[in-house]
């Protein structure tokens, strides 16, 4: 276990069979459909990874990149679009692929955003779900883990660009981010902040 990790919320091992099990009820959902699988950079990287490798389906995947935090642990509410779809999605089914829902804040703008493009269905999956009042609300198809409100890294998920690469999900050590100044936005991972 890293130095910087209090404890590991769920295990390598855990999060490999979720996001099988994940993969094989998109499989049946989707069958005869033409699926996009849209990942939030950066903190969706590993997900939409593994994930695609357990769906059984011609599939494609594109990414956009939204910012909602600094080099924090809290969004600043402002979302902004770094890196937009490379194609119109109006003749796919696209499967929104997050790594954390928190706010609610980023998702709900990148949902709003995507249904004026006109895709034939628009669902969300996300790996974890963080258990705590949203700031606006997103219907969502398929949770891995329904996780309590803690800062947790690792799998994809940061803080200030860091840990992505653990291969499971720890919480953080406070003293690690408490009494840090707040730099300016510079976080390029909506997910871990949608």
């Amino acid at each position: 276990m890293h130095e910087d990790i209090d404890e590991i919320m769920i295990s390598e091992e855990q999060v490999r069979a979720k996001v099988q099990e994940l993969g094989e009820q998109i499989t049946r959902d989707y069958q005869g459909k033409n699926l996009l699988l849209l990942g939030t950079l950066k903190g969706a990287v590993p997900f939409i990874a593994d994930l695609a490798r357990t769906i059984e389906l011609p599939l494609e995947v594109d990414y956009m990149a939204v910012a909602s935090y600094g080099n924090t642990t809290q969004s600043s509410g402002v979302v902004r679009i770094i890196k937009d779809l490379e194609g119109p999605i109006d003749q796919k089914h696209v499967l929104i692929i997050e790594d954390i829902i928190d706010s609610g804040l980023t998702l709900h703008y990148l949902v709003d955003l995507l249904r004026q493009r006109n895709p034939l269905s628009l669902r969300i999956c996300t790996l974890l779900n963080k258990e705590r009042t949203r700031l606006k609300q997103a219907e969502v198809s398929y949770v891995g883990f329904s996780i309590p409100d803690k800062f947790v890294v690792g799998y994809g998920l940061d803080y200030a660009q860091r840990y992505r690469n653990l291969p499971y999900i720890g919480i953080l050590k406070p003293s690690v981010y408490e009494g840090v100044a707040r730099p300016e936005e510079t976080h390029i991972s909506p997910a871990e902040k949608a």
